[in-house]
């Protein structure tokens, strides 16, 4: 399982890449948008110094057409650095971009998948990472389960490379059913993963057993 920060706020990024086992950070436009008027690639960088060389980083083309999307790629991979996922929209011309891409050397994350029609071919474009959007399928009505559980099949009877970055997530239930159904990774925001730890019963639990020990010892371990 690989646990992905969907952010790029840096206090965020900071406390979690300590308690989590950060397998990488995702961005797009609207998670920038959140920082105010950044200078992105010098917020990319600063993200790169705190969760160090082995965590990906995912970056999003905003071009819409096959050649736009290269130039887009082209250019994040020059700010970025050779070993950034380009996250590139499953649409015709994006498609076409990740054969062309992929032919070119670059790590690919297929975004805005929707159905499982669009992660089928995006795993035959090659595609590294597919990254469903869970909670936007479950608004339009969508079986985000059924999704990845048939893309998990595709790959496991393909012997693909590829892998489900399941995104888009309201509550800790929704990430663990895209596990469930066979997502080798996801990505969520920091409040996603706050609330994992927000159960009352968590912090009791830890309160007692440190009265249950001062009640009979005058000292911690030692």
């Amino acid at each position: 399982m690989e646990f992905m920060l969907d952010t790029l706020n840096l206090d965020e990024i900071k406390k979690w890449s300590e308690v989590l086992p950060l397998a990488g950070v995702t961005s797009n436009p609207t998670i920038a948008k959140k920082e105010g008027k950044i200078d992105f690639f010098e917020r990319i960088h600063a993200v790169r110094e705190i969760i160090g060389e082995g965590p990906s980083i995912h970056v999003q083309v905003v071009a819409k057409d096959y050649e736009g999307i290269l130039k887009d790629a082209a250019k994040i991979r020059k700010r970025c650095g050779d070993a950034v996922y380009i996250k590139v929209p499953v649409t015709p011309d994006g498609l076409a971009a990740i054969k062309t891409l992929k032919a070119g050397g670059y790590k690919i994350t297929a975004t805005a998948i929707y159905t499982t029609f669009q992660g089928l071919l995006a795993i035959e474009a090659g595609a590294d990472y597919l990254a469903p959007y869970y909670n936007r399928m479950e608004n339009l009505n969508i079986d985000s389960d059924a999704v990845i559980s048939q893309l998990a099949k595709a790959i496991e009877r393909d012997h693909s490379a590829s892998k489900i970055l399941a995104a888009s997530f309201k509550n800790v239930a929704q990430v663990n059913r895209a596990f469930a159904y066979g997502a080798q990774a996801v990505t969520a925001g920091p409040d996603v993963f706050a609330a994992a730890f927000a159960m009352p019963s968590i912090a009791k639990a830890v309160d007692d057993f440190a009265t249950d020990w001062s009640d009979i010892h005058s000292q911690e371990y030692v």
